[in-house]
């Protein structure tokens, strides 16, 4: 049956609908620009969305045109875009129908020419630079002997093999070499882990933490060591803790990895040198410095001996130094007798000083004296006591008199008390069977709430809880190996059971592997079954 829009149409031509017609423009040009290489200029890009997808556009002088890089094409870059900066975009047309928009779908990026990288090169140079990460005063010394060398490089190449020949020519140390890509996508953020990594390791460590960091490659064209160039790597220099030495390229080479790094070498031979010294200069410095040594000791012992002869021969005899001592002492022998004698004619009179005043009237007269002063204190002893009896007989009449009036006021006080203890148990009654009703309420709510939210309810549907030995839920199958006892629960109880591979029919190894011995799975306690909700009152 024809439409009546179709036979109210003057012509004959086909009708679309929006969505029709903006579809078969979006093939058309898929179709058509498959694949096209365009050149412009970045404008309006604020980095990836949070999605992960980049949007920006692409302009010239005249025109320009939006463009779109997708999440997983972006991670892939050799280059970030970044604004203003010259490229050439690979990709293709596509439109959107929801606005009527054509867009390009970047699937390469690259930038425009070398003067483009020259370019930017510079222009990062600038912004690293007023950063502070290439400042003289933030780089770190070489050990003068390093114990252990990182190197971050290619393992094929030939500048491992340059480092390692010239470190075992001029000191042989240990070398960990963390293998990397040094050109190509993707090589910026492995030497920047790479860098990160080593500085990442601690004392107990299975590797141990080099003490001096070499960054090499051979060199290249601009495009070859660009890797060098990236911002995550020169930030990862920047804060390397191990002292690094750059060493990409040939002598005329320079990176911004050179800029950032403790010391720049001209070729990575020049970096292994500036890295250990030399092992035959060091043996012959150390054989110079003890045969002087042993010199400069010898010849101090014979000054010393030249020393002490002189002091022996200016030295005084023994019997010069004994002559003196022995005179006074022969002089103090031969006075020691009558010094006794002096001392005891003295001694003999000062007794008799003494004993001329010890007669027994003196010694009767102080006695007298003596016992009259301890009669006398006595007495005031006594009369001390008398007055302090009676200052305490009248305290204790008045305390007496007091406590007879205080039973009278223990009494009021005693009833008054109890009045209010009565009054104070009617509001604790009421109270506690007011807070007791509450919460008889609030446990019932919680119960009914507990009783639907249970996983016991799961398991009357037909489920079950698989748990381990220690009584822990499993939920991968992924971490449960074979022979392993297991618990499983079910609505109405819990049965033991021990884990297997795969079935005998799948495995044709199976009739020849020996049956696996079962581990006895304990008993549950009593306490590992949920407790049910019971009252409180």
């Amino acid at each position: 049956m024809t439409s009546p829009i179709a036979q109210e149409s003057p012509t004959n031509l086909t009708e679309f609908s929006v969505s029709e017609l903006s579809g078969s423009i979006k093939r058309t040009m898929e179709n058509a620009f498959d694949h096209v290489r365009v050149r412009g200029e970045i404008s309006g890009y604020r980095g990836p969305h949070s999605s992960g997808h980049a949007y920006f556009s692409l302009k010239d002088d005249r025109s320009r045109i939006d463009a779109v890089i997708w999440k997983g094409t972006f991670s892939r870059l050799r280059f970030r875009p970044e604004e203003g900066m010259e490229v050439i975009a690979t990709g293709k047309i596509t439109t959107f129908p929801g606005s009527s928009k054509y867009q390009i779908v970047i699937e390469n990026l690259e930038p425009a020419g070398a003067g483009a990288l020259m370019a930017l090169l510079e222009e990062r140079r600038r912004k690293l630079g007023a950063e502070g990460l290439f400042d003289q005063d933030r780089k770190q010394a070489l050990p003068y002997l390093p114990r252990v060398i990182g190197v971050v490089t290619s393992p094929t190449g030939a500048v491992i093999r340059d480092i390692l020949h010239r470190i075992s020519d001029r000191f042989p140390v240990h070398v960990v070499l963390w293998p990397v890509k040094v050109q190509g996508e993707g090589s910026g953020e492995e030497v920047a882990a790479a860098i990160r990594g080593f500085n990442a390791l601690g004392p107990g460590d299975a590797i141990r933490r080099p003490d001096v960091l070499i960054v090499g490659r051979g060199g290249g064209s601009l495009e070859d060591l660009w890797s060098f160039n990236d911002e995550i790597v020169v930030r990862a220099a920047a804060e390397s803790r191990i002292p690094l030495i750059s060493a990409v390229g040939h002598e005329t080479d320079w990176t911004l990895l050179d800029h950032a790094a403790d010391v720049r070498a001209p070729t990575p031979t020049g970096a292994a040198e500036m890295a250990v010294p030399v092992k035959a200069d060091l043996d012959a410095q150390l054989a110079s410095l003890a045969a002087r040594l042993r010199g400069c000791a010898a010849r101090q012992m014979d000054h010393r001996k030249q020393s002490l002869r002189a002091l022996v021969r200016a030295l005084p005899s023994l019997d010069q130094l004994l002559a003196l001592p022995r005179r006074r002492f022969d002089e103090a022998a031969a006075g020691l007798g009558r010094g006794l004698e002096r001392t005891t004619v003295v001694k003999r009179r000062a007794f008799e000083r003494v004993s001329s005043g010890l007669r027994l009237d003196l010694l009767t007269g102080r006695l007298q004296q003596q016992r009259q002063a301890l009669n006398d204190r006595l007495l005031r002893a006594d009369r001390c006591l008398e007055r302090r009896a009676l200052s305490e007989r009248g305290r204790l009449s008045r305390f007496e008199a007091s406590l007879k009036s205080l039973p009278a006021r223990l009494l009021g006080q005693i009833q008054r008390e109890r009045q209010h203890l009565v009054s104070f148990g009617r509001h604790a009654d009421t109270a506690m069977s007011h807070t007791l009703a509450r919460s008889r309420s609030a446990i019932s709510a919680q119960d009914r709430v507990l009783q639907s939210l249970s996983y016991k309810n799961v398991l009357q549907r037909g489920f079950a809880v698989i748990r381990d030995e220690d009584n822990h839920p499993l939920t991968r199958a992924a971490g449960i190996g074979e022979g392993r006892a297991i618990s499983v629960e079910f609505a109405d109880g819990r049965i033991s059971a021990v884990t297997g591979g795969e079935a005998p029919g799948d495995d044709p190894s199976s009739s020849t592997r020996p049956p696996q011995p079962k581990k006895k799975l304990p008993k549950p306690e009593a306490g590992d079954q949920p407790a049910k909700q019971g009252t409180l009152f």
